[in-house]
């Protein structure tokens, strides 16, 4: 278990250019708590203490922001950096080294049965917001770009973009599309054009009243 929470403590260092010092990281690293808590509750689940496993992991969500059914399988290393937001699925399987930025969902889409939240294989990177959906397996040292929404699998060793998630790069080379924020979808953006067309069909309405009434 000590050599558990000293290999938790070196990845914060490896990961994080902030840390200072390993007093701040056991104090302050909420996503350390969170997969400390974890790791009670799931041993619990295991032993089929249900209410138990569940009490500690809301606790744990109380006081870190972070939600993790205890009966997700979750390796070694496992990071999450800030990760006010994330939430993990009970049937979601995480392998070795893998990184979880703030905000993201490994969920499920509403329609399946049993194994129903995504597999993240080892060395993975999910940024900021980012949402893996369903029955899925993120492959080997794939990365999930910020605001992404993943819906089917991902090879290994790619990087997927936009909504829904596309892979931009494979293996080191683009595939199919350049990596450019300006390409990704902006619903703010496609709003406020729906309602600059419907002000300039208002004016277009009202010149033709006022046509009418002169005449």
């Amino acid at each position: 278990m000590f050599s558990d929470i000293k290999e938790d403590i070196q990845v914060v260092f490896e990961k994080d250019p902030a840390a200072r010092s390993s007093l701040e990281v056991i104090l302050t690293y909420s996503g350390l708590h969170a997969v400390w808590a974890h790791r009670l509750a799931h041993k619990l689940f295991k032993r089929n203490w249900l209410f138990l496993a569940r009490l500690i992991s809301q606790i744990s969500r109380f006081f870190t922001g972070i939600e993790i059914h205890p009966g997700a399988q979750i390796g070694k290393r496992f990071f999450i950096d800030h990760g006010m937001g994330v939430v993990i699925g009970e049937t979601c399987i995480i392998g070795n080294d893998v990184t979880l930025y703030q905000g993201v969902t490994l969920g499920g889409t509403g329609k399946e049965k049993g194994k129903r939240h995504p597999t993240l294989e080892d060395h993975v990177l999910v940024a900021t917001g980012a949402k893996v959906l369903g029955n899925i397996t993120i492959g080997k040292n794939s990365k999930v770009g910020a605001g992404s929404v993943v819906l089917q699998n991902v090879p290994p060793n790619a990087t997927v973009v936009g909504i829904p998630g596309r892979v931009a790069v494979q293996d080191g080379v683009k595939v199919g599309c350049e990596l450019d924020h300006r390409d990704l979808p902006d619903p703010v953006a496609d709003k406020f054009r729906e309602m600059h067309d419907e002000m300039i069909k208002m004016r277009e309405e009202l010149e033709r009243l006022k046509k009418g009434s002169e005449v």
